[in-house]
């Protein structure tokens, strides 16, 4: 679900504008889910937030800037639930939980690759409910609308899981960013797309008052054939 227009211009701006103020992070911005100065403080900022506080599972995405916030839902107890890249696996979420892990398996677990290798595979209907999602962003705006880095997957996954009955409309959603990446713009949305109910910057944490609807599931209709085929739980519950 490649974005156009806009957002490319958006997402130009941002990572433009993270490594000119030399705020973006190994190995850069551009391209990514940009990691960002503060990343750290960011996450410690959305923990003390009383919706996370009273998560118990959240799902998690795999970027690097929000490793912290992986890591400290594990220290805390959490179920982290984090998908493999590009859904590509016939199961495609693993669940970490933190009560069968040891302190460098959760450690390590908080990263993508120690993600995949802790994570218990897990069939979509036997996944727990979940309380949180965390998202990355390139870019947010006041309003919740929320840009990433062009995928689509993480707005997909969110698809999935709704239709599986993971998630409903009280799901907190939230993202950690720098504050160059909270613009004052309206920013594009899309039926498909997720917007956020929380901005975390190394600052504050921004509650959002949503202003925009979140997907109520899979849309079909925005997905093309090769897609479906390329992801093999879309295929099955495409047919199911």
């Amino acid at each position: 679900m490649p974005a156009k227009g806009g957002k490319d211009e958006v997402r130009e701006e941002v990572w433009k504008a993270m490594d000119r103020e030399g705020v973006s992070r190994f190995p850069g911005a551009e391209g990514r889910i940009p990691n960002f100065a503060g990343a750290k403080l960011a996450a410690e900022k959305l923990a003390g937030h009383r919706l996370w506080r009273r998560a118990r599972t959240i799902k998690a995405n795999p970027d690097s800037p929000q490793t912290y916030a992986r890591r400290i839902a594990l220290e805390e107890g959490k179920t982290v639930i984090m998908a493999v890249p590009r859904l590509r696996d016939p199961h495609p979420f693993r669940v970490l939980d933190p009560k069968r892990l040891s302190k460098q398996a959760m450690k390590e677990a908080a990263t993508i690759k120690g993600a995949l290798r802790h994570g218990r595979v897990t069939a979509l209907d036997e996944l727990p409910e979940i309380d949180f999602v965390l998202c990355g962003a390139v870019a947010v705006n006041l309003s919740g609308a929320r840009v990433g880095k062009g995928g689509g997957y993480s707005d997909l996954e969110y698809g999935i899981l709704i239709d599986a009955g993971k998630i409903d409309d009280h799901t907190t959603v939230a993202t950690t960013v720098h504050p160059i990446q909270v613009v004052r713009r309206n920013l594009m949305v899309t039926a498909h797309d997720l917007p956020v109910d929380l901005i975390a910057t190394p600052r504050a944490v921004i509650e959002v008052e949503r202003q925009h609807g979140r997907p109520r599931g899979i849309l079909w209709d925005h997905l093309q054939p090769p897609q479906i085929r390329e992801i093999p739980v879309l295929e099955r519950m495409g047919y199911a």
